[in-house]
């Protein structure tokens, strides 16, 4: 391991810091070896799976620190991968957490880090068991490796999806996108607006009420944009779609903002990213049952579109003509 390179870190030192750290986790049965071993040691719950998933998050590429507060951007890294976890339609568990800092990094900005963090953990049930911590010669890097559970005939895949299916997503979408435009370009919006885009909400609950009921034939979170994210449902299961413009779920925050807009504001909704809302499909005969299924974890849900037999993506307005996509979601190599 790398020690740190702040002054402050420095005196505090590499363990110190995880010492620091430690101190504010809690811990479970589930963990028989947490933070402080070479690895850490946890058991699975009878008869389940185990699922991983890992993310990365990059200063001045996912967030900037002028924007993102540490206590928020703590939240976010782990909820990134909580939802992972959910699009599964697994119980998130346990995590690990590696962190690379810049030598100007405050230690009052890691201390409000891991309070995020640990907010995020405590409120979906997770425990961070390990990590790894070390200096970064110039931007902050987050990595976050979160490990779920379900039982095997629960889990819900991208290739599932049969045509006829409908297409559903929760929640409603844009809003993130907006979030990030308007901090971009100095624009005023409401707070609900950046909320979205800055601590996102894992929708864990009805992941899981939809992999419980059986409902979900295919499912992923929407981290990069609905197109390109019911586009790899579609790739995953060798299927189309058809996204119904009219009926995306859009909020009233978004609506007020993209009323006098120039430009089409379905851009948002579909081509947007970080909303980490689910979009999953489902037979079309179980439209009632996800509807009251959904509900009872608090949240609106939306059919927005229908699986298709031929291969490609599109969205229609509601006149008949095709969207003509603006951008393809969020891609870190283009």
């Amino acid at each position: 391991m790398t020690h740190l390179s702040s002054s402050t870190l420095t005196k505090l030192g590499e363990f110190g810091l995880i010492s620091r750290i430690s101190a504010g986790v809690c811990t479970h049965e589930s963990v028989i070896t947490g933070i402080g071993d070479d690895a850490a040691v946890t058991e699975l719950s009878s008869g389940m799976q185990m699922l991983t998933s890992t993310d990365m998050l990059l200063e001045d590429v996912h967030f900037r620190r002028c924007w993102h507060d540490p206590y928020s951007l703590g939240r976010k890294s782990l909820a990134a991968s909580i939802s992972d976890i959910a699009a599964m339609g697994g119980f998130p568990r346990w995590a690990l957490l590696s962190l690379a800092l810049p030598s100007d990094l405050p230690l009052d900005f890691i201390d409000d880090f891991m309070r995020g963090f640990l907010a995020m953990a405590s409120e979906n049930q997770v425990v961070l068991i390990g990590g790894d911590t070390c200096s970064s010669r110039s931007a902050l890097v987050v990595s976050v490796t979160v490990m779920g559970e379900q039982l095997p005939e629960r889990i819900v895949r991208r290739s599932g999806a049969m045509p006829g299916d409908d297409i559903w997503v929760t929640g409603t979408l844009g809003d993130a996108a907006i979030g990030l435009e308007s901090l971009e370009n100095g624009k005023t919006v409401s707070d609900e607006l950046i909320l979205r885009l800055l601590d996102p909400t894992p929708r864990v609950s009805a992941a899981l009420a939809l992999a419980e009921a059986g409902l979900a034939t295919a499912m992923i979170d929407v981290s990069d944009g609905l197109m390109a994210d019911y586009g790899h449902i579609a790739e995953q299961s060798g299927v189309g779609g058809r996204i119904l413009i009219a009926d995306l779920p859009l909020s009233d925050s978004f609506q007020r903002y993209t009323a006098d807009l120039p430009i089409l504001p379905c851009h948002f909704a579909l081509s947007g990213g970080e909303d980490y809302e689910l979009c999953f499909t489902a037979n079309s005969s179980d439209r009632e049952k996800i509807i009251d299924c959904i509900k009872k974890c608090g949240i609106e849900v939306a059919r927005v579109g229908i699986v298709t037999s031929c291969s490609g993506v599109t969205a229609v307005h509601r006149d008949g003509s095709l969207y003509i996509a603006q951008a393809d979601g969020f891609n870190h190599f283009k």
